[in-house]
């Protein structure tokens, strides 16, 4: 590809990300008019994530953004699994569940424990079981 075709097709992408973003900006109801209710503001103001939590919050659901790792906590929102059990459960092999769980651990979703030559695996804990279940509630509305 030469220079000039390069330059023709960034062009292009740029056309067609732009008329995609107009399409979506046309679809999303706004305002009218732009006035803005400062007693509204400042009451939602000061609840308003702190970047650093926003950050850590978005890597958090970062982590559940994979249909692996939804399958993998759905399997142990029922019950602590040892890993041969759940990679059956979920068919998929061993290892690629042990690279999810560590995935999923990392970021405090999933805990284990040895149970002789067995690791075993649970959600960390009730708050990550609620998340599952109100999530997946929602989504079957």
């Amino acid at each position: 590809m030469n220079g000039y075709q390069y330059h023709k097709k960034v062009a292009q992408n740029q056309s067609t990300t732009m008329e995609s973003q107009k399409a979506t900006q046309a679809d999303v109801p706004s305002c009218e008019t732009p006035l803005v209710h400062l007693d509204n503001v400042r009451q939602v103001q000061p609840e308003v994530l702190e970047t650093e939590k926003a950050q850590r919050m978005a890597a958090f659901f970062g982590a559940l953004s994979d249909p692996h790792r939804l399958k993998l906590l759905s399997a142990l929102a029922r019950q602590e699994l040892c890993v041969c059990d759940l990679a059956a459960a979920v068919k998929m092999g061993e290892s690629a569940v042990s690279h999810q769980l560590r995935v999923l651990r990392s970021h405090g979703l999933v805990k284990y424990r040895r149970q002789g030559r067995n690791v075993c695996y649970s959600l960390a804990d009730g708050h990550i079981a609620t998340l599952y279940k109100e999530v997946a509630e929602h989504l079957d509305e």
